[in-house]
């Protein structure tokens, strides 16, 4: 009788472990399996931060970050502690001297993600009005859902 109880209450710690594994938890740990709705959500910020970037919309590009937020470029990290410390004619001024009219997205491809973080592979491509390039590069973008908003805290490129 002691047998078949012991036996039972295996099976039945055994069942609860295997539902409790099975139930979908608030996500912490990065996977490779990106839910669709994050991804919409994600590339939605990407495609916002672009089109301001190319508008020379500084305010409107900030608002697609999280503050403090990061970048890592030419050995360099640079810390933005809040939005509005950058005079707007000097973040865009050095590219266009070079001849820089816009950039474009080559690529985006989420890596890893959780459901409040996603890594995501890119690369973009900087063009002149006439369309020739610039330069190509490519970057790691980590973006985090804070306060139920995503938004770019971290940016690690090859760019000057």
């Amino acid at each position: 009788m002691k047998l078949r109880i012991l036996l039972f209450e295996l099976i039945v710690i055994g069942l609860s472990l295997t539902a409790f594994t099975l139930i979908p938890a608030q996500q912490k740990s990065g996977t490779h399996e990106v839910d669709p709705a994050v991804k919409a959500e994600v590339y939605r910020v990407l495609d916002t931060y672009l089109a301001t970037f190319n508008a020379r919309d500084l305010k409107g590009w900030e608002a697609t970050y999280h503050f403090p937020h990061y970048r890592l470029a030419s050995g360099t990290m640079n810390v933005l502690d809040k939005a509005g410390l950058r005079d707007p004619t000097k973040v865009f001024a050095a590219l266009e001297k070079e001849g820089w009219h816009h950039s474009v997205w080559e690529h985006r491809n989420i890596i890893q993600a959780s459901d409040t973080k996603v890594h995501i592979d890119t690369q973009f491509t900087r063009l002149r009005k006439d369309g020739s390039k610039l330069g190509v590069y490519e970057s790691l973008y980590v973006l985090t859902k804070e306060d139920g908003r995503w938004g770019v805290k971290l940016r690690s490129s090859y760019a000057e």
